[in-house]
Order: structure tokens, then sequence, then C-alpha cells
């Protein structure tokens, strides 16, 4: 029973929106970022996935879903870390996420706690932002490179 990660496709759109419903998850704007999820495969079926939401030179982590009998095999971690990957080499300089129930998962991918009033105002524009999470949600965020400190002068 081989496990396969690979891109969204559009015709994947229907399974992961189905995974995301079973897992009471948000399922807003997936359709409009599926180009930048990942989803993992067995037997023909569709059983993890997570995306990527691009906004200037920061994305919101969404959507991390696994299957109920696929949970605890390291599906969702290989699909986290190949994101937080991704990010990196596509030069994004921070990741951001929103989380309900998973807020002591996420550490070991380098994410922190932080301020909702911190977020970067172009993730305002994302469905999980805008209502599809609620205000309750943890949230939380991984820099990507760091960045010059302003008071660090370039001698």
């Amino acid at each position: 029973m081989m496990l396969t990660l690979r891109p969204a496709r559009p015709a994947d759109l229907g399974a992961v929106e189905a995974l995301l419903a079973a897992a009471d998850l948000p399922r807003q704007g997936v359709a409009d970022h599926l180009p930048y999820f990942l989803v993992a495969e067995r037997e023909g079926a569709l059983v993890a996935a997570a995306g990527l939401e691009l906004y200037g030179t920061s994305a919101l982590l969404r959507s991390v879903v696994v299957n109920e009998n696929q949970k605890g095999k390291g599906v969702g971690a290989e699909l986290v870390q190949r994101l937080v990957e991704r990010a990196g080499a596509d030069g994004l300089e921070a990741l951001f996420l929103l989380t309900t129930t998973a807020a002591d998962y996420f550490p070991r991918f380098g994410f922190v706690r932080i301020d909702r009033a911190a977020l970067p105002p172009e993730l305002h524009a994302s469905e999980e932002l805008r209502g599809a999470c609620p205000a309750s949600a943890v949230v939380m965020c991984r820099v990507m490179r760091r960045q010059p400190s302003p008071f660090v002068s370039g001698k």
C-alpha cells in the first residue's frame, strides 16, 4: 500500500473538499488555491491534503487534513514539511496558519504562536480570516528567512 504525494489537480477538488468536510474544516477558498495544494494518495484514493494561500512574500498554510484511518502514520507531517520546503524554495519570508485544534502540532515545524493583530494586512484577503475560521483560532507564524535588523548597519 504505497503512499504517493503529489500536487493537487483540478479533478481532486471534490475529494479534498470531502476530506475537509469530514474533519469539520473550512472549504471556502480551496478551489481558488488548489494549484498550491499537495495531496496524499493511497491505492487511488486521496487520504490527505494541505495547501498554501500565497499573499506577496507570505503564505497561509491551510487545510492540513488527514483521513481518519491514516492518522498517526506521518502523512500530515510529510505534507506540511514539503509545503514548508516549497515556501522556502519560492523565497517566501513567512508562513502563517490558523488552528482551533492543532496548536500543539505545528511547533515541530518551526511555528510559534503570535497575536492575530500581527498578521500581515494582505492575509486578510483570505477566506480563512474573513470568517471561515473562527476569531478564537490560534494564529501561528514560521519565519522562513531572517530579516535584516534595522539596528545593524551594513558596515
